[in-house]
């Protein structure tokens, strides 16, 4: 059967056994204010014969998206994933949310982390790695917290206003009831972090400073001014990165005596799927891995002298005694992680170059075309990797969103909502998965 129907009986015995009067008790946590008060809409019931074509008439009525040039990034991104990937993790000793405890019957899954966290201190160029995180904003909140810890005596958190403004958003809800202070750093008006600001507001209270690396409106930081700055003060310097293929050609957060590198996975391996799941990954320097949340699984030899894989500096708080736990995260997002570790070992080192190549000039060719329609140009002048933002004289980012969709084009993602003084600032994404002919047809739209 494809559904369990439930009568009126059941659901009755399933409320008198949950103590609660009515379903609508369920929704208590939602705000009143945002509930829908009107009646659904819904038809009449159907059998599961009707129901299936009446869903197929539906499902026929949807555009076909591999048709419709995209343009959307800010932290999903739409790459090529090749088929083997999504292969190889169907296999059944993959497809599986079980978490490794028993070393004697998970040396396939172990092993599978272990390269990924391998994968992730190349891409990083730091020391360890953990087994991954939820996303790429919870791992940014989770290295606040880490920073925090590490930094007892201080309580201040810098966050650029440049990092992504839902990672922000993020961070701030982890630290709301702790005695960590999160103070936002300005862009200037190239785009960038402002580190004069920062210069004069850095003080010994400072636990850590945060910098997204490319920023989100694609620009890449002065890694080597900020990282003097917050060295200076003796705080932690994080990075967060949500286009992990920008990596292919930036130098690693490592290179910058970055303390904590966390970034999104998604990019590689994993489908943008509506918004998820992603895959965080967070990648510490040695000093620190003590402080470092989730699982770590690490390579040992057994009495025979044979290597095995295990996991390792898991301490038991972290699942039973929660409040002495030194973070709650305590399942991570293997599949994705492996999803992301095969794209990444198919691409290998050369492959992954020339896909950040065929992304940097992807956007360096649609600045070319967008600039030179009347009434566009670019918010910021700074050096981007594939994202950068565009403005108009005289529409709003919603009304040049429309009229691309009106020609089968999805644009890019406005900043009004984000960033109120952007209000007419678009942020479009270029990928391989465009193609200079999309480029000059969203060219040719805009400047319609």
């Amino acid at each position: 059967m494809r559904y369990i129907p439930a009568t009126d009986a059941d659901l009755k015995a399933m409320m008198d056994a949950s103590g609660i009067a009515s379903d609508d008790e369920l929704f208590d946590t939602i705000p009143a204010d945002i509930r829908t008060k009107a009646a659904l809409n819904l038809s009449g019931p159907m059998d599961e014969l009707r129901l299936r074509r009446h869903m197929k008439t539906l499902s026929e009525r949807n555009t076909d998206a591999g048709g419709v040039p995209s343009f959307l990034g800010a932290g999903t991104y739409n790459h090529f994933i090749p088929s083997v990937v999504d292969h190889m993790i169907s296999r059944s000793e993959f497809y599986t949310a079980y978490t490794p405890y028993q070393p004697e019957i998970s040396q396939g899954t172990l092993q599978a982390i272990f390269e990924f966290q391998t994968l992730v201190c190349q891409l990083t160029g730091l020391d360890a790695a953990n087994a991954s995180m939820y996303d790429g904003a919870s791992a940014l909140a989770e290295a606040v917290l880490m920073a925090a810890r590490i930094k007892k005596k201080a309580h201040k958190i810098f966050i650029s206003k440049a990092m992504h403004p839902e990672y922000r958003a993020v961070a701030r809800t982890y630290t709301n009831d702790l005695d960590i202070e999160i103070v936002e750093i300005p862009f200037d008006k190239a785009g960038k972090t402002d580190l004069d600001w920062l210069k004069g507001q850095i003080d010994d209270d400072t636990a850590a400073v945060a910098l997204q690396y490319p920023n989100f409106f694609g620009v890449v930081e002065d890694m080597e001014g900020f990282s003097a700055v917050i060295k200076a003060k003796g705080a932690l310097f994080i990075t967060a990165t949500t286009e992990p293929v920008a990596l292919g050609l930036l130098r690693p957060p490592g290179d910058f005596g970055v303390d904590i590198a966390v970034a999104e996975g998604q990019s590689l391996g994993n489908a943008v799927n509506f918004g998820g799941p992603h895959v965080g990954l967070f990648a510490v320097r040695e000093a620190h891995i003590r402080n470092m949340p989730g699982r770590i699984v690490g390579e040992t030899l057994d009495q025979e002298g044979q290597r095995g894989y295990v996991l390792t500096l898991s301490t038991r708080e972290q699942h039973i005694r929660r409040e002495k736990a030194t973070s709650n995260i305590c399942s991570n997002q293997s599949l994705c992680a492996l999803a992301f570790t095969i794209h990444l070992s198919l691409l290998g080192r050369k492959g992954f170059r020339e896909l950040a190549s065929t992304n940097l000039s992807l956007a360096e060719y649609a600045k070319k075309q967008l600039v030179a329609i009347k009434g566009l140009s670019l918010a910021f002048d700074s050096p981007t990797f594939n994202e950068f933002v565009i403005k108009s004289e005289a529409l709003s980012a919603e009304a040049l969103n429309a009229k691309l969709l009106d020609a089968a084009i999805i644009g890019g993602l406005s900043l009004a909502g984000f960033y109120p003084e952007l209000d007419n600032a678009m942020l479009l994404c270029m990928t391989e998965m465009c193609t200079k002919e999309d480029i000059d047809r969203l060219a040719e739209v805009l400047s319609g």
